[in-house]
Formats: structure tokens, sequence, C-alpha cells
């Protein structure tokens, strides 16, 4: 193994030049430098941190945070963070606790007073001041982020843990690795789907079944593209348009396997330009040839029928599925709740447009900073769930302690109007 070079500016940091919170976070990445084989660091233009939520967290997170904090620690790129637990201003109304309240309110400030923008969204490439250009390097935590990232975008970067993303961020730098080289960025499976793929949850169906399959690999989607252009948004002819359905696509490869970048022939930046000299010779075959299974195991509880929670929007909804939703339940009255989860940036554009007011008219909330996989469910007493999102329905059972309903998006917004899942199982 050719030995880390570093520049004299990172040597500096590491000696302690740049005093003893810069030397710690230069420790932790040059450290893992030398775990993955890493010739050199690269400058990352943007960090996004997981890990935010005190349910995560705990006492030990918080304190670990702060002691970073009150050392001085200052991040030198940009960076923003993961939704918390709860919404900013509405925690009260909804009976959080403030032994719960508290340090998650602690941790935010924690990274403010470390100069992170406190954005608690796990969408940043939604936001335009936080999107990433293609072969930009970056340092994401968040899966589906970094999915979206390398995949749609063609920026470049690993799924970095909370410490390292922190230790990055501080730096300004990680390690050259991993996705960040051209060679990691071919694919070793060739998926041909032989089924519809319509719908944003079709996708998340889609998502399971692939990223069973491949695990931690690089699929390419050989026959995807008509599935995603043109919009169906612009053609009137359904929900969620290309970069939505690639947007939980991405999350629920991630979820279910451990994919952090796919290709779509004809479609996504690198397969556009260099077609299938991205596979490399050795790629294995997998064929889909239906989401019946798919279907089964996320829509994981078929005798459900009263739902406490619908929930749309993960990852954080778009402007596009925000207005979506709205037109769906105009004129509407909601029988049980709903959340459509987004960051704030996002809701504010909606809310200029209508959106949330429509949606609060017929019941629902526009909810920023959280989501229901990382919010305190059982406090809030949801204990039955219904979504559209295929990580939702990977994490929500887990993280949240909930039973599930999974489907198309009208079919969520049709529980939340009667407050029951009277759908029709998929297929």
């Amino acid at each position: 193994m050719d030995e880390l070079k570093l520049t004299a500016e990172e040597q500096a940091m590491l000696a302690g030049a740049e005093g003893s919170s810069v030397k710690r976070a230069m420790e932790i990445v040059v450290a893992l430098a030398r775990i993955y084989g890493a010739a050199d660091l690269v400058p990352v233009v943007h960090v996004q941190i997981a890990g935010v939520s005190y349910k995560n967290l705990g006492d030990a997170g918080v304190a670990y945070l702060s002691a970073w904090a009150d050392e001085g620690a200052q991040v030198r790129v940009p960076t923003t963070l993961n939704p918390m637990g709860m919404e900013r201003g509405k925690w009260q109304q909804w009976g959080i606790s403030t032994d719960f309240a508290t340090p998650q309110l602690n941790v935010i400030d924690a990274f403010v007073k470390m100069g992170v923008t406190p954005t608690m969204s796990c969408t940043p490439y939604l936001f335009p001041q936080h999107t990433p250009r293609r072969d930009d390097a970056l340092a994401w935590a968040e899966s589906s982020a970094v999915a979206y990232a390398n995949s749609v975008i063609g920026a470049r970067s690993n799924r970095e843990g909370g410490p390292s993303a922190i230790a990055a961020a501080i730096v300004g730098r990680t390690a050259r690795y991993g996705y960040h080289l051209d060679e990691n960025r071919r694919a070793n499976f060739v998926v041909e789907v032989h089924c519809p793929v319509r719908s944003v949850a079709d996708f998340g169906a889609l998502s399971y079944t692939v990223g069973k399959a491949v695990g931690n690999g690089v699929p390419w989607f050989a026959d995807l593209a008509p599935s995603l252009s043109p919009s169906p948004v612009a053609t009137g002819e359904g929900w969620g348009g290309g970069s939505d359905r690639l947007k939980t696509l991405g999350a629920g490869l991630a979820a279910y396997g451990a994919v952090a970048l796919y290709h779509v022939a004809g479609y996504t930046p690198e397969a556009r330009d260099l077609g299938e000299t991205l596979i490399r010779p050795d790629a294995q075959r997998l064929v889909v040839e239906s989401l019946d299974d798919a279907y089964r195991v996320m829509d994981a509880d078929p005798d459900l029928k009263k739902i406490d929670l619908v929930t749309i929007g993960c990852p954080h909804a778009s402007l596009t599925e925000i207005a979506q939703v709205a037109d769906y339940l105009r004129g509407k009255t909601l029988a049980t709740r709903l959340w459509v989860t987004t960051g704030e940036p996002t809701r504010q554009a909606a809310a200029e447009l209508g959106y949330v007011q429509t949606i609060e008219a017929a019941g629902g909330e526009v909810v920023a900073d959280t989501c229901a996989v990382v919010a305190p469910m059982r406090m809030l007493n949801v204990r039955t769930m219904a979504t559209n999102a295929g990580k939702m329905a990977c994490y929500a059972p887990m993280h949240s302690g909930v039973r599930m309903r999974f489907g198309d998006v009208e079919q969520c917004l049709d529980a939340a109007v009667t407050g029951e899942w009277c759908a029709p199982s998929h297929g």
C-alpha cells in the first residue's frame, strides 16, 4: 500500500497548527484514509451531516457534539443538517416532552455554533444554494442524498458516517477512495425491468427488489428511462416527475441494500456520456419480472385498516410533490392525520404558491425539520401509518414501532380522507 500523501497544509492541520479541534478532525479523516487505502485527500465543496435526531443520538451523542462546539470547532465548507426529531415551532403543540425537546435543541445549537446551516432536511440538493454540480467532491452522510448526488447529478461522495462528516466539514477534506475514483463508478449489475414501473411507490418497490439483490453494488438499469421521461406531471398522466421517482429509487436502494450509485441507461449523466463502457465485463444480469413480492413485504400489515398517520415525503418532498398533494386534497376534509414532510425552504415556496394553505384547509400538515422515521412517534400516539415512500416503509416499522401500509400516493391520500386503508392490494 502506498503511503498516504498529505499537502503541507494538511500536515500542519494534523500537527495541531490550527488548534486541537482541527487536529482531532484531521486525525479522523487521515485514519479513515489509511483504513481504505486512499492515496491522498480530496477537497470537498459541501458536507451533509446525518444522525441529527436526539432519538438516534441519545445523551452521549449530545455530549459529543457539544464538546466539539465548546472547543471552538468551525466548519470551513458549506455544511447542512439532516432532519431532527421534531419541528422547531410545533413540538409543544404536538405534545413532545421537554425531556426530548431540550437535548434536541441543544444538538442544533451545537451545530449552529460550529457554523453549520440548520436546514434539517435529507434533500439538500433541492435547495439551489446547496445543489452540487457534476464531479463536485462531497462528504455526505445521508444515504438517500448520496445516491441522488452520485447518480442523478454525477457528483462524487461516499456515504460518510456522522463523526467523519463532521470531521470533513472542519478540515474541508475527505479521503479519496470509493466513489471518488472512476474505476469504482462502473456498474457490476445490469438490471432489466420487465414489468410496468409507473408511480413513486412502484419505484420504491423496485428499489426493494434490486437493493436486496445487489447489496452494495452499482446497478445499471438497462431499460428504465422510458418510465422517467417525459415526466408524467408534464403530460398529465400520473404522479411524480422523473427526479422524484429517482429520489425514491435511490433512497430505497440505499435502505434495502447499500447502494450509493446507480446508472440509468440514456438518462443519468454518466450513462448518457459514457454509455455501456460503464458496465464491467463481469457484470451480473438481474431480471425483474414483477413487483408483487416487494409490495407484499413493504405493505407489511395487509389486515390493517385504521390509519393514525399518512406520511408523504421520504426523502423530503419536492415542490412538485407538495403541489400534487394540494391538488388532490382541494375541497376535501381529512379524517386522520397527514404529514407532508419537507425542508423549510421548500415549505416556504409552497406557501407562496398556496399549496400549504390548501393542505392545511383539508386538515393536513406540511411539516419541516423532521420526518416520521426520526421523530418520537410513540410520544405522538402514532401506532399505524401509511406511506408511498419505500424508505419510510423500510425504516418506520423498525425505528418508530408502527404498523405500516404501503401503496400509491392516491391510495395514501384516500386513507387520510377516510381514516382507513381501503385500497386493493397491488397486482
